[in-house]
């Protein structure tokens, strides 16, 4: 699979909703890894919670997609069969990346973007038939909104997100620009059928990202399950930060501290009009049921 000269029992794949992706290797032997990615978005320019759920219903901050997939890194390292191989983020040349796990060990691998690149399916098909992979996924409009907050945070002199939503820039128009990567990430539906193409739906698992926030311990639950992984990381791992608005970690691995993500981890949203969050709603729901038909879940958005 992404190996050169490698011996392993099995090998798994996490990619985010929006577009990241993570190589989890069930190892038996050290391992040197080709995590070769070469990438770039498809479409312009990406940007891409137990005791917890109660309090973090909204307070004005918010995760981009590429953030939940970090913070699902993070809350699985606590899991002392879990080993993390490092990020690669295409467009790169091809590297090479040494990983070291003991016998039995799973070690993740991130890189981004491969959810949503046409040619990702048949590549990694080609490289294993065995993979699986974990789908962490959100409400389109409201990663559609966070995409743009991260790009207009590090970007000055963006047009308004209505402009760049609708073609004539204008929510009377009612016609949503669907190649505008922030909206045209979010068809999900579309993505994973290219998916299903190569993969039979058994392997894939789909964690719910607004469960990732208000109840993160029944969301690792369920990943520990789909890995085969004994059951270790629970409600007593986290607390809920109420200034940053999710979930951290009471005891993250080597530490007795407790431990937050950085502080971009929980960024104001844009200021968007409701009518046009309303649009944005009514456009994605038949793509969002489609996309519930093919899962056989209902994610409530």
């Amino acid at each position: 699979m992404f190996s050169l000269a490698v011996i392993c029992a099995s090998l798994y794949f996490i990619l985010s909703g929006c577009c990241d992706f993570i190589l989890v290797d069930t190892a038996k032997h050290l391992k040197a890894t080709d995590v070769g990615a070469r990438s770039a978005s498809p479409v312009g320019s990406a940007g891409a919670t137990g005791a917890v759920g109660a309090q973090s219903a909204n307070v004005g901050k918010d995760w981009t997609a590429t953030r939940r997939l970090r913070a699902l890194l993070e809350f699985l390292r606590l899991h002392p069969d879990i080993r993390d191989g490092g990020v690669v983020s295409p467009p790169s040349p091809p590297g090479f990346l040494p990983l070291l796990a003991l016998e039995g060990q799973v070690v993740l691998e991130k890189t981004p973007r491969y959810f949503v690149m046409p040619d990702s399916p048949g590549r990694i098909h080609a490289m294993s038939q065995e993979v699986k992979l974990i789908v962490v996924v959100r409400d389109p409009v409201t990663r559609a909104i966070s995409d743009y907050t991260q790009i207009i945070s590090k970007t000055p002199g963006v047009p308004s997100f209505e402009t760049l939503t609708f073609h004539n820039g204008t929510e009377e128009a009612l016609k949503v620009d669907s190649l505008w990567s922030p909206i045209w990430i979010g068809l999900y539906a579309l993505h994973l059928e290219r998916w299903l193409a190569h993969f039979p739906l058994k392997q894939i698992h789909f964690v719910h990202g607004e469960r990732l926030v208000s109840d993160p311990a029944g969301e690792l639950g369920r990943v520990q399950d789909f890995l085969g992984l004994q059951t270790i990381i629970t409600d007593k791992h986290f607390y809920f930060n109420k200034t940053k608005g999710f979930p951290c970690l009471k005891k993250p691995e080597g530490s007795g501290e407790p431990h937050c993500l950085g502080r971009t981890k929980g960024r104001p949203h844009a200021d968007i009009h409701p009518q046009v969050i309303l649009r944005l709603h009514q456009f994605y729901q038949p793509h969002n049921l489609h996309f519930y038909q093919m899962t056989g879940q209902d994610f409530g958005w």
